[in-house]
């Protein structure tokens, strides 16, 4: 393999770049805690609230580390600040130890003093480093690109650095010779568009030599996948999990689908690839036909490697197995640890003696934390409360985890005999003056099929129902549509579909783990596959028809609101509700199901989830397709298309699109929008042209909840 060196900048600026810096000054746009105190919950207070993530503990076993991210609505950007914590001391407060406009992130510790982050203070994302209480802040890196995530080996002699390279596409066409200012592109195969961009770039890792000042060494610079045009880590989502090290620093585990083009757009075929450092020879551990092989750890011993596992190719959604492999054994085979447990992992790490993994899995509509054994015994931490658990570190023999529900987003809480104590309190202040933010239950229904579903109910924000019933008094209700279609509908904090917000502003809430959703068994969970217009839609009305014989619940005043396959349900629901509500909302949602499966981009979902093209599965290329014949789900899948139905609308609609969406076409809202209007049915269009299938900028956001709730109230409350 030919070494890749990345342009550095002048030797002189290296050397003035090592002494260390001044933080930079806060000005009068520094962003921190919000200002805002209101007295119930509104947009702006809920983008504005701090956002906890990256929880990492110190070798030592005395401090943990966090990023706590703060928004300006007014601004329209956030900032993301760097937190230390003693566990020794809970009752102090944490200690912010960055107070800059740079956007601090993904830091580690170093060792016990030394800390290390991303920064973009010199207009660039590059590698720093600082003292643990924020003092002789150093520039360590200085590449020509952004740095997109870091990992530094145990004895922090080299890292891996991710950063991108050029695809090429028409750049070598002679075609454009002479056209300097043409804005045309050329593509020869699918995978030119991914989630919310055009693919110009993915992203390598490099491997760097630390030197003894603790700077980068520039002559070191390795691109471990040179010549190889596939992206390490996966996008959209993919990131520094993707790479492990091994105990003694020698190799290096990635996570990678080696596919492009149209094989790409087909396969969730990703493998783990051991390199190793002094050979420069690449490994595939785990060959043959599978799905995603990612999130690769290794024992602290070094002889197990365990990662998360799907077993079928194309199907997205499929269990993610935990899995091991003995790294001692000459040729080591899979060993599916929870083969016994039938519900996926989601994150994991390993527990101190190395004779057990922690995990944290959806399971009956909240996300618990787990302990397995290395014999596939599989035990609950924690009591099931009303709470998901988004992520887990052992700080030292100690377990800490970041929690959310509802009504908070993320705290830090220590876990001990099966008790959460919460040791973070970062928006607590502002969340007590909203008072009652309403009550939440869960009830089980029986579907039509004879199972049964666990429904949430939220009530609106002060409001007692058996004082509601004597005085008579009914609210309005929604029903909440949960997208996926394979997602959980649990916990979650979200700044886009907020529970705590919707009860705020006076309405119940009703949300179906409908068939389809995890953390109730895989046959429960993939029963929608090919069945979108099925036992998935009997369930939401099953679930709201029970609700709606509540005497606080006004039958008279239902709406159904969701996104994505939310939206999709929402379309669908539109031509077959009978009456049943009075307002939609649908958020970039799939309207016609033959043209969503020749226009998105991951084409494992509408393939796997569709049961094949709309023309037949034998119609494309041979060996393309990884989805199984189903008989007669492909037909349902066309013929109960929520587009099939536009005559039997009747009720005032909202449709929400991004330009940006590549998942979901934004020409999906636009025919739901455009029908509905020649059909003569009240509807509204909100389209953003620089937002994707999520709304992500601050003021975005808070106009997408303005009109959501306008909407509402114009036809549950006027």
């Amino acid at each position: 393999m030919k070494k890749s060196v990345v342009t550095l900048m002048a030797t002189t600026a290296l050397l003035t770049a090592c002494a260390p810096q001044k933080e930079p000054e806060q000005t009068a746009e520094y962003i921190g805690k919000t200002s805002i105190s209101p007295d119930h919950m509104t947009p702006e207070l809920l983008m504005e609230l701090g956002q906890i993530s990256n929880l990492q503990a110190s070798p030592d076993g005395k401090r943990l580390l966090y990023g706590v991210t703060y928004t300006s609505v007014a601004q329209n950007k956030s900032n993301s600040e760097i937190c230390t914590l003693n566990i020794n001391s809970w009752t102090s407060d944490p200690v912010t130890i960055t107070h800059t406009n740079t956007s601090e992130q993904a830091a580690v510790w170093l060792d016990s003093d030394n800390i290390a982050f991303i920064s973009n203070e010199g207009g660039k994302k590059q590698l720093w480093r600082m003292k643990a209480d924020g003092s002789e802040r150093t520039q360590i890196s200085h590449t020509d690109r952004d740095i997109e995530g870091f990992l530094f080996n145990p004895d922090r002699s080299r890292v891996l650095l991710v950063m991108t390279i050029p695809v090429k596409h028409q750049l070598d066409s002679t075609l454009f010779e002479g056209l300097d200012k043409a804005s045309g592109m050329l593509f020869d195969e699918l995978s030119y568009r991914h989630w919310d961009r055009f693919v110009t770039d993915i992203p390598h890792p490099y491997l760097a030599d630390v030197m003894a000042d603790g700077t980068l060494a520039d002559s070191t610079l390795t691109d471990i996948l040179e010549g190889e045009p596939y992206e390490c880590p996966m996008r959209p989502f993919g990131g520094i999990e993707s790479f492990a090290w091994s105990p003694d620093g020698k190799r290096i585990v990635y996570s990678c689908r080696k596919e492009t083009g149209t094989e790409y757009a087909f396969s969730t075929r990703s493998s783990l690839y051991l390199y190793d450092i002094a050979s420069r020879k690449t490994t595939d551990l785990h060959p043959g036909d599978h799905g995603y092989d990612t999130n690769p750890a290794f024992s602290s011993d070094g002889q197990w490697l365990a990662f998360l596992s799907m077993a079928r190719n194309g199907y997205e959604s499929d269990k993610n197995r935990l899995c091991l492999l003995d790294m001692t054994a000459n040729d080591p085979s899979l060993i599916d640890l929870t083969e016994k447990y039938d519900n996926s992992v989601d994150k994991f790490v390993w527990e101190p003696d190395n004779k057990g993994i922690t995990f944290i899995s959806y399971s009956y509509g909240i996300a618990p934390i787990f302990h397995i054994d290395l014999n596939g015994n599989v035990r609950q931490m924690i009591e099931g409360t009303p709470h998901d658990y988004a992520s887990i570190c052992y700080c030292g023999d100690r377990l800490f985890a970041l929690r959310h529900d509802w009504h908070s987003p993320n705290e830090v809480f220590a876990i001990n005999n099966g008790q959460a104590v919460q040791i973070t309190h970062e928006n607590e202040e502002l969340l007590t003056r909203l008072g009652d933010m309403g009550e939440i239950e869960s009830r089980r229904i029986k579907c039509t099929n004879g199972d049964e579903m666990l429904v949430w109910i939220a009530y609106p924000a002060n409001f007692n129902v058996k004082k509601a019933v004597a005085k008579g008094q009914k609210v309005p209700t929604l029903l909440y549509c949960q997208g996926g279609p394979e997602s959980a509908v649990s916990q979650f904090w979200s700044t886009r579909w907020n529970i705590a917000l919707m009860q705020a502003n006076g309405y119940a809430v009703v949300l179906p783990n409908r068939h389809g959703v995890p953390g109730f068994g895989q046959k429960f969970q993939e029963q929608i596959a090919g069945d979108f217009a099925g036992q998935c839609m009997k369930d939401y009305l099953t679930a709201i028809d029970a609700v709606a014989k509540e005497p606080w619940c006004d039958r008279d005043r239902l709406g159904a609101i969701g996104a994505s396959f939310g939206g999709y349900s929402i379309y669908w629901l539109a031509g077959h509700h009978e009456k049943r509500f009075k307002a939609f909302i649908a958020h970039c949602g799939i309207f016609n199901n033959e043209s969503m499966y020749g226009e998105t981009e991951e084409m494992w979902f509408a393939d796997w989830d569709y049961g094949g093209a709309y023309f037949g599965q034998d119609g494309l290329k041979p060996g393309l397709c990884h989805t199984p014949k189903r008989g007669k789900g492909i037909n349902a899948s066309y013929t109960d298309s929520p587009h099939k139905s536009i005559t039997k609308w009747d009720t005032p609609i909202l449709v929400i699109h991004g330009e940006k969406d590549y998942r979901v076409p934004v020409t999906q809202g636009m025919q739901a929008f455009n029908l509905a209007r020649m059909r003569g049915i009240p509807a509204r269009f909100l389209y953003f042209p620089d937002e994707c299938h999520w709304v992500n900028q601050p003021q975005n956001a808070v106009l997408w909840h303005r009109v959501f709730n306008d909407w509402l109230d114009t036809y549950l409350k006027k």
